[in-house]
C-alpha cells in the first residue's frame, strides 16, 4: 500500500513538472511546449514501467548506481574543465555548443562508471574501509542444486522433513539444461526432464524452504560461456561460497578438487541406513540364491543386502538371521549372517527338526544342560 502511495505521488509530481516545462516553452512556441511536456511524461513513465517490471531488486545494484552516478559527475566535471579551453577554441561564437559538449562529456562519464560498477559490484571494494559490494548470506551457506539431483527428486522429500534451513539456489543454466532435456526427442530423456521441472515447481511451492533462481552473474563466469554445465556449477558455487548438492560422482570429485563442499544424496542415503552389529538378530525375507553354495540373499527395507549362509533352502521365507559381519562397499553396506535356529526351530535343510514326543529339540548353538 505504501509503495502505491509513493507511485501516486510520483505521478502527480511528474505531471506537475510536465506542466511547468510546457508553460516555460508555451509562450514562445505552443508546439514546442507540448513536445517538452510529452517528453517529460514519457521519461517518467519509462522509469515507472521499469520499476514495476523489475520487482526483485538488490541493494547492491542501487549502491552501484548511486556511487557510479556520484563518481561519474565528479569525473565529468573534471574532464569538462580540462576540455573547456579546446571547446571554446573550437566554438568561439557558440557558447551553447560548449555547454552541450560539457553535458555530453559528463553523461558519458556517468554511463561508463555506472556500467563498470554494475558489472563488478560483487568484487569491487571502495577506499572506504569495510564497504564492499558482496552478498551477505544470513544463516547457513546456500546449496546449489545440479541437474541430476533435481531429476532424482529425493531433494524435495528431504526438504519436507525441515532438515534444510538454508537457501536453495538453482542456476539459470541448470534450468536451461532441464528445459533442453524436457524438449528432447528421446522419450526417456523427455520424461526425466519433465520430472525435473515438476520437482522444481514442488520446491518452489514449498513454504518450508527458500528457493531462488540465480542468474549466474559472477565475474568468474563472464568468460565461461562455452564450458560444461558441471564446471560452471563448480565455479558458481566457489564464487558464492556455497555447497553443491549432486548425485553425480564425477561432479563430486571435480568439486572436491576445486575445494568446494559437496553434499551427495546417495552418500547421505547410505549414511542413514540401519546400522547392524555382529550378534544382532534381524528378520529378512530371502529372495534369491547367493553366489556361493548354500547362500541366499535378502534385502532390508532401506535396500541393504543381506547374505545368509546356509540359507538357500529357506528362499521365499522370512528368516530370523544372526549378523556375523558387516562389510562396507561403494554402494553401502553388505551384511553377512546365518539363520538363527533358536528363533526359527529349523535346521539348514529348512525342515523342522524331528524329535520324539516328550523330548526337547537339540539346538547345536545352545550349550548342553547340566544333568
Amino acid at each position: 500500500m505504501l509503495l502505491w502511495l509513493l507511485r501516486g505521488a510520483y505521478v502527480a509530481l511528474l505531471l506537475g513538472v510536465a506542466a511547468f516545462a510546457a508553460n516555460v516553452y508555451f509562450e514562445d512556441d505552443h508546439g514546442k511546449g507540448v513536445l517538452v511536456a510529452l517528453g517529460v511524461i514519457a521519461v517518467g513513465a519509462l522509469v515507472m514501467f521499469t520499476d514495476v517490471r523489475e520487482r526483485q531488486k538488490q541493494i547492491t545494484t542501487i549502491s552501484a548506481v548511486y556511487f557510479g552516478l556520484m563518481l561519474g559527475l565528479l569525473l565529468g566535471w573534471l574532464f569538462s574543465l580540462a576540455v573547456e579551453p579546446l571547446l571554446t577554441y573550437a566554438f568561439p561564437y557558440r557558447p551553447q555548443a560548449v555547454q552541450v559538449s560539457r553535458v555530453l562529456v559528463t553523461l558519458i562519464c556517468c554511463y561508463v562508471t555506472i556500467s563498470t560498477l554494475l558489472q563488478t559490484k560483487d568484487e569491487f571494494r571502495f577506499i572506504i574501509p569495510y564497504v564492499e559490494f558482496s552478498k551477505q548470506v544470513k544463516g547457513g551457506r546456500p546449496l546449489v542444486l545440479d541437474t541430476s539431483v533435481i531429476i532424482d527428486g529425493r531433494i524435495a522429500d528431504v526438504c519436507d522433513t525441515r532438515l534444510i534451513d538454508t537457501k536453495l539456489l538453482v542456476p539459470r543454466f541448470v534450468l536451461q539444461e532441464l528445459q533442453a532435456i524436457a524438449d528432447s526427442s528421446d522419450k526417456l530423456k523427455r520424461g526425466r526432464g519433465r520430472r525435473g521441472l515438476d520437482i522444481l515447481k514442488r520446491l518452489q511451492t514449498n513454504p518450508k524452504i527458500q528457493l531462488e533462481l540465480h542468474d549466474g552473474n559472477v565475474p568468474e563466469l563472464r568468460t565461461a560461456e562455452r564450458i560444461k554445465v558441471d564446471e560452471r556449477l563448480v565455479i558458481l558455487a566457489k564464487a558464492l561460497g556455497a555447497r553443491v548438492v549432486t548425485n553425480d560422482v564425477n561432479l563430486n570429485k571435480v568439486a572436491q578438487l576445486q575445494g568446494v563442499d559437496v553434499i551427495n544424496l546417495n552418500e547421505l542415503a547410505i549414511a542413514m541406513r540401519t546400522v547392524a552389529l555382529p550378534g544382532e538378530l534381524m528378520t529378512v525375507k530371502l529372495v534369491k540364491p547367493g553366489d556361493q553354495i548354500g547362500q541366499a540373499v535378502g534385502y532390508l527395507e532401506d535396500g541393504t543386502m543381506v547374505v545368509v549362509e546356509q540359507g538357500r533352502p529357506l528362499i521365499g521365507q522370512d528368516v530370523p538371521v544372526v549378523v556375523t559381519s558387516v562389510y562396507p562397499t561403494p554402494a553401502g553396506r553388505m551384511i553377512f549372517g546365518r539363520p538363527d535356529g533358536r528363533a526359527s526351530g529349523t535346521n539348514v535343510s529348512g525342515s523342522a527338526a524331528a524329535a520324539p514326543p516328550g523330548s526337547a529339540v537339540h539346538d547345536p548353538l545352545r550349550p548342553p544342560s547340566k544333568p
